[in-house]
């Protein structure tokens, strides 16, 4: 399977905490994909992530844009280019900064505790 960034819809995120932010699930569990998700998630200028921790990992790519990631009490300023290993419990959150603000965000697609995680689903066939 290959498929572009640009032609995956994009979903508004939808949860309390988030401004501005949309995501696509470019593999996931409904591409027979067993271990891993990959996600595209836009921040528009002046919005932001939730606020959040979970028990699994993110390993993340800036594709465009900068901002800020909040892990743990420490705020850095993130770039295109930049990649970041967001640890499993850590408390983060996503700016974005001038202008839209885009990552891919790998997860796995189950929890430790062996359920589905949040946005792994999706695809286009």
């Amino acid at each position: 399977m290959i498929r572009n960034i640009n032609d995956v819809p994009m979903e508004t995120i939808e949860m309390e905490g988030v401004k501005n932010a949309s995501m696509a699930v470019m593999i996931g569990r409904s591409d027979g994909a067993p271990n891993f998700a990959l996600r595209s998630i836009t921040v528009e200028p002046g919005g932001y992530t939730p606020k959040h921790s979970h028990d699994f990992e993110h390993e993340v790519y800036v594709v465009e844009g900068s901002g800020t990631i909040l892990l743990g009490e420490k705020m850095h300023d993130i770039k295109a280019g930049d990649v970041i290993y967001v640890e499993a419990d850590l408390e983060h959150q996503f700016k974005a900064q001038g202008g839209e603000l885009r990552f891919l965000c790998m997860v796995p697609a189950h929890r430790s505790c062996g359920e589905p995680t949040p946005g792994s689903e999706g695809g286009v066939s």
